[in-house]
């Protein structure tokens, strides 16, 4: 199997991974961040961290993986609240993982988080995949 054929057939998972493995950095460095260089509680860093990584999730995941298109503003605002409603559930299982595993568990936070990270980067992709970016044609005809 060459290149293109490697492209065709794995086009929104390949994308996904590099965008997945950008969020991921996002999510990380800013937990890293709001912890160890802000001085917050683990809890408020993992959500403040989380958020910023689901904005650019739903930006590069909008344009560049799925390439969806809205035409209608109701088109729009229901592929953005699908997105924040599925990633709001995400986050759910996140924090508390984060807080099975620190609070009860005493595992380093960090150690927590890479392992959230991966359960919930699956879990998002099947969420964008097969929910929210679906093509939806009669929503974007007036």
């Amino acid at each position: 199997m060459d290149m293109k054929e490697l492209w065709s057939k794995y086009k929104d998972a390949i994308p996904y991974l590099i965008f997945g493995v950008l969020t991921t950095v996002v999510n990380y460095v800013g937990f890293w961040f709001f912890t160890y260089i802000a001085g917050w509680n683990y809890q408020l860093a993992n959500a403040f961290a989380y958020l910023l990584s689901v904005i650019f999730a739903y930006v590069t995941n909008k344009l560049w993986v799925f390439d969806s298109h809205t035409d209608t503003m109701k088109a729009f605002l229901l592929e953005m609240g699908s997105f924040f409603l599925f990633r709001g559930g995400s986050w759910i299982i996140d924090q508390g993982t984060m807080t099975i595993g620190v609070s009860l568990m005493h595992i380093n936070d960090m150690i927590v988080k890479l392992f959230a990270n991966v359960f919930v980067i699956v879990l998002n992709y099947i969420f964008s995949k097969f929910i929210i970016f679906r093509k939806r044609e009669k929503l974007d005809s007036k």
